[in-house]
């Protein structure tokens, strides 16, 4: 029962961090928009490919989420894109996004089967199977709404046989993730603008 508070505690923890690491990355990038825009502007102009974008985010996606999407999203601001295009663009990476998380627990479900698997299982995670498969919903929920790696949660939850209903409902809090952080890198740089 200790574990209970234990386990919100590091939830909402990681959401912190999660939260307090976009501010940063906006922060930055509000104070460097104008140098990056005229420094890099050839550059912009040259990965703004949609199929480029969301080919490179899917890949990412799938192999434990290298790249942030609000990489993209301040791509996209330094393009120039109107709000509508920057909605659709969103609203693509989001469905990428989500597609992504699908496979990637597909991938650890089939992967849970592979003998090396059941080796490295036997050797350093017996230990915490359970748990593993108790919070899996939370893990999960973190990867969906902070930077830790949504692909990797999304692994790990197959591999522990999450049941597939709830992972795809957990898996919708990344929507609102999207959703939001999206709004804040749109809005926050023309707030601190001149």
């Amino acid at each position: 029962m200790a574990q209970e508070p234990e386990t919100r505690y590091r939830l909402f923890r990681n959401l912190f961090k999660g939260l307090l690491w976009l501010a940063v990355i906006i922060a930055v990038f509000i104070l460097s928009k104008e140098y990056i825009h005229t420094t890099f502007q050839k550059d912009i102009e040259a990965l703004h490919q949609p199929f480029v974008v969301y080919t490179v985010f899917f890949v990412s996606e799938v192999i434990f989420g290298l790249i942030p999407p609000e990489f993209f999203m301040m791509l996209w601001i330094l393009h120039g894109v109107t709000v509508m295009q920057y909605v659709i663009n969103l609203t693509i990476l989001t469905l990428i996004s989500y597609g992504a998380g699908i496979i990637g627990y597909y991938i650890g479900k089939f992967f849970s089967k592979a003998p090396f698997y059941k080796r490295i299982s036997e050797r350093y995670l017996e230990q915490y199977q359970d748990r593993l498969k108790r919070y899996g919903g939370y893990i999960v929920f973190v990867g969906a709404v902070t930077p830790i790696p949504f692909s990797a949660t999304c692994m790990l939850a197959g591999s522990v046989d999450l049941p597939l209903k709830n992972f795809l409902l957990i898996c919708i809090t990344r929507i609102v993730r999207f959703a939001a952080y999206g709004w804040m890198v749109w809005s926050f740089p023309s707030w601190f603008s001149a």
